[in-house]
């Protein structure tokens, strides 16, 4: 059978780093063990138009693997011409790049590797945190340009402790960003999510639910965004709901980028409103050059923590990511059952239960290079 996988281009790194797996050069280690067994295994990074390397294998492909840090949008378009295709699998976490409900329809499985990229991202989530509260880019860039004025960086560097942190989205990451903040001793914990914590895990970590969204943001110091991608969430952090964020706040996104409205985000900074917006995610991926978080500030010239996506794609994580992906390609290749808890989709149905709407049966692709809703 033929498998397509769509990975991101490693270059040097990547040939002098064999443990860079989700690379287009190392091919997440499997190309040997799936020839071995006569399959044709396709990688490429070429995604976007009709004659990328994605669109023109697509059509034939029986398993198809993506990757949330190079995503290759998976259409209903591009489903109706996949006749063959029966699995697809992320090589990560996170299937918003894939039209699910399309995939219902169409009996196409879909499953990521769950929890692969929880630690990885959790700890991104506190060092973006403590490099925005603590002023660092500034002052990196300050001794990098040879100058020394410890004043301009002290007087936007303040301490985490006793500050009131909260996360939109208490699942695997939300929850370990909350317990890695514990020894901080920060004033308070809290969370906003659709469903409660279990009692014993809120209590674990002394976290307090907020139920409203605006009231939420209103009482934190920093919010961190950890939730899923989906049409409920897309654009959730806008200019409005922005309005509502203690002045001078900071804003941490490592879960999608077209759930921040960059050009509110951008605006809020620049108003001083927002202090400092830190993240790793881009509502396009590579973010275009002239992509306006790439150089969004705040009114002292800093607040940007922004760096390219690899929360979750670090050495160990890969290693993690990449087991998991041969894992699910070799139950199904020999009729085993699946791990329930990476199963998006099924054969005709959700399996999932990462966002609400899912659970009403409905959850779409969302796809900022088509949908173009200006975020």
């Amino acid at each position: 059978m033929k498998i397509l996988a769509i990975l991101y281009k490693g270059g040097d790194a990547a040939k002098s780093e064999p443990r860079l797996l989700g690379t287009v050069e190392n091919q997440l280690g499997i190309r040997k063990w799936l020839e071995s067994q006569g399959h044709e295994y396709i990688v490429s990074d070429s995604k976007e138009g009709a004659d990328s390397d994605f669109q023109k294998h697509i059509v034939d492909a029986e398993i198809l693997i993506t990757t949330p840090f190079h995503p290759g949008y998976l259409t209903g378009d591009l489903v109706a011409k996949a006749k063959n295709l029966k699995l697809c699998v992320t090589a990560g976490v996170g299937s918003d790049h894939i039209d699910l409900n399309a995939s219902v329809k169409n009996g196409i499985q879909v499953l990521e590797v769950s929890g692969s990229n929880v630690v990885s991202v959790a700890e991104h989530v506190v060092m973006s945190i403590l490099l925005l509260v603590r002023n660092f880019v500034p002052a990196h860039e300050m001794i990098e340009r040879g100058d020394w004025m410890v004043s301009d960086i002290a007087r936007n560097a303040f301490d985490l402790e006793g500050k009131v942190v909260g996360t939109i989205g208490a699942g695997r990451i939300g929850y370990r960003v909350l317990q890695r903040l514990m020894p901080f001793d920060c004033k308070e914990l809290l969370y906003y999510d659709y469903a409660p914590l279990p009692e014993a895990a809120g209590k674990a970590i002394k976290a307090r639910r907020v139920e409203d969204l605006k009231d939420f943001v209103s009482q934190c110091d920093v919010v961190t965004v950890n939730c899923p991608l989906h049409e409920g969430t897309i654009g959730l952090v806008n200019t409005e709901l922005l309005k509502h964020f203690k002045k001078g706040a900071w804003l941490v996104n490592t879960a999608r980028g077209a759930i921040c409205d960059k050009d509110a985000v951008a605006a809020a900074l620049a108003s001083g409103h927002l202090n400092g917006y830190a993240g790793d995610v881009w509502n396009v991926q590579p973010a275009p050059k002239d992509h306006v978080l790439r150089t969004a500030k705040n009114v002292l010239g800093g607040g940007n923590g922004m760096v390219p996506h690899y929360s979750g794609t670090t050495l160990d994580a890969q290693a993690r990511y990449a087991s998991g992906t041969k894992s699910i390609i070799e139950n199904y290749l020999t009729g085993k059952a699946q791990e329930p808890q990476n199963i998006i989709v099924g054969i005709g149905k959700f399996e999932t239960k990462a966002c609400p709407r899912v659970l009403s049966g409905e959850m779409k692709l969302i796809n900022p290079e088509v949908t173009q809703v200006g975020i």
